[in-house]
């Protein structure tokens, strides 16, 4: 499965082109991947600079639910999880070959093994020429978001939209309005955070979830024994504590400094939920609500935690809230689609690239204001570059991916002011760099790369990439171009978390 160009040229310019993408979530319950085409229309004239956007996304290969490979309670098993990628996706490509773009995500508490970090990056590398190895709730959320359909149910709703994405080790919300993200938040709610027998015994409690158990006033014991009643109680507070912060109904207080709602969510309180319209609910646990509740411990325990309690716990809950609760377009691959379908973006009219600078991989931003006033270029870039050094170090070639903002139009004896000043300051703080990144929210990119080449000689090689917007602290990945024009883009708000805070 290869980029296949469709055939319909004007004056012989590609119209239009088709490249595969895939997504894999590697989960604290499950693994799954998903194999999908993305079709690439030109969105500008014939006469102008050739410019594509992401016209169509189509699903092609959905494989089964694995359980997640684990060595012990702190690794993933590398070798059998790349047993199970490799052969779902010869099953999905046949002998086509491998897709050129995607996302390799791992989500909730899997996110916190040891070698998290390093099975991605194993991933990324075998599985194809560019394939994107992140992780994150604030991500997760989002891609749930898009898989499940509520990023498209916000663009006809007057208020805000939000998915909750619900796993074993995390409930992830994203909320969208008028098809953007405007707000993400993560909760420690998820079914396999307590695991249980048939007899109601705990095999295990996640420490993430053991300090709000302790403000309700349960102290869970391992290999102790649990009623139905009690492990329904604590589903049913689970689900309250989560959904009354999502929707800014109350705060409960556990002393004068910390509520239990504080040890219940990983990160900041939600930015924008004061006006929810709907919401919907995804993943392993959203699945789950659609199946008759548990009735006693066996029928709770039939996967081994507490996952069919708390989903019929939170399908109840749910009702009791002024949101219009709808049925999403994914419930347990609604991440993975998100991922394989909804993580790329598309570079803009112009790119400049030196030989040997694509890919790149998990590029930490930093940003530059450059509009208005060019004798200020040298103050904003100077303070850029120094801030990339003392956050990113100058190992890296390159170190950090300058982006460049602002609304002005250049013309050209702004734009080689511009070179000026970043050539300089760049040669300067990273005189080791074998590379310079800039990303330019303008169409600038080929000009200004010419521009930076010329100053530089060859060292650094250069690589400029325009109309792609990031904020400062993003991550970014770029791809191999496509039929030498074209660069696939993904940007990030996370790499990998560090804990709760």
């Amino acid at each position: 499965m290869g980029v296949r160009q469709s055939g319909q040229r004007m004056n012989g310019q590609i119209e239009e082109l088709w490249l595969t993408s895939t997504g894999i979530d590697i989960g604290t319950s499950t693994t799954k991947l998903v194999v999908s085409r993305l079709k690439l229309a030109r969105a500008s004239g014939a006469l102008s600079l050739p410019r594509f956007e992401i016209a169509a996304r189509e699903l092609l290969y959905a494989g089964p639910v694995v359980p997640t490979p684990l060595a012990g309670t702190d690794e993933i098993d590398a070798g059998r999880l790349w047993d199970i990628v490799s052969a779902q996706l010869r099953e999905a490509g046949g002998s086509g070959g491998w897709p050129e773009t995607g996302a390799v995500i791992v989500t909730g508490e899997t996110a916190t093994k040891r070698n998290a970090s390093a099975i991605v990056h194993l991933l990324a590398e075998r599985a194809g020429k560019f394939v994107v190895a992140t992780a994150g709730p604030d991500l997760e959320g989002v891609l749930a978001g898009k898989g499940a359909g509520a990023d498209k149910r916000s663009l006809h709703a007057r208020g805000a939209i939000a998915n909750i994405d619900v796993g074993g080790g995390t409930a992830n919300v994203a909320i969208f309005r008028r098809g953007n993200v405007v707000g993400t938040v993560t909760y420690a709610v998820g079914g396999n955070l307590i695991r249980i027998d048939a007899a109601g015994r705990v095999a295990s409690v996640s420490p993430t979830l053991r300090p709000w158990l302790e403000a309700i006033g349960y102290n869970v014991v391992e290999r102790s024994p649990l009623s139905f009643e009690t492990l329904r109680e604590i589903c049913r507070k689970l689900c309250d504590d989560m959904l009354d912060d999502l929707t800014r109904r109350r705060t409960i207080r556990t002393d004068a400094k910390v509520s239990r709602i504080d040890l219940l969510r990983i990160g900041a309180p939600p930015s924008d939920a004061a006006d929810l319209e709907e919401w919907s609910v995804s993943g392993g646990i959203g699945s789950l609500m659609s199946e008759a509740p548990p009735r006693n411990l066996a029928e709770t325990a039939r996967y081994g935690d507490i996952g069919p309690l708390l989903a019929s716990e939170l399908h109840a809950r749910l009702a009791g809230y002024p949101v219009r609760l709808v049925t999403p377009e994914q419930t347990t691959r609604a991440t993975v689609i998100g991922a394989g379908t909804q993580s790329a973006e598309i570079s803009g009219a112009t790119v400049f690239m030196d030989e040997g600078t694509l890919p790149i991989r998990n590029l930490p931003v930093v940003k530059a204001e450059v509009g208005g006033d060019p004798h200020r270029f040298g103050s904003a870039l100077e303070h850029a570059i120094a801030e990339g050094v003392s956050l990113h170090g100058v190992d890296g070639s390159p170190p950090f991916a300058l982006a460049l903002a602002g609304d002005s139009q250049f013309g050209y004896v702004q734009l080689q002011r511009l070179a000026e000043e970043l050539s300089g300051r760049f040669v300067r703080h990273c005189p080791g760099s074998e590379c310079l990144a800039v990303v330019c929210e303008r169409d600038m990119a080929q000009s200004l790369g010419q521009a930076l080449r010329k100053r530089f000689g060859g060292r650094p090689k250069v690589l400029c990439v325009d109309q792609v917007r990031t904020a400062h602290g993003d991550y970014i990945d770029l791809g191999e171009p496509i039929s030498g024009m074209i660069v696939p883009v993904v940007v990030k708000t996370l790499a990998f978390p560090t804990g709760r805070g």
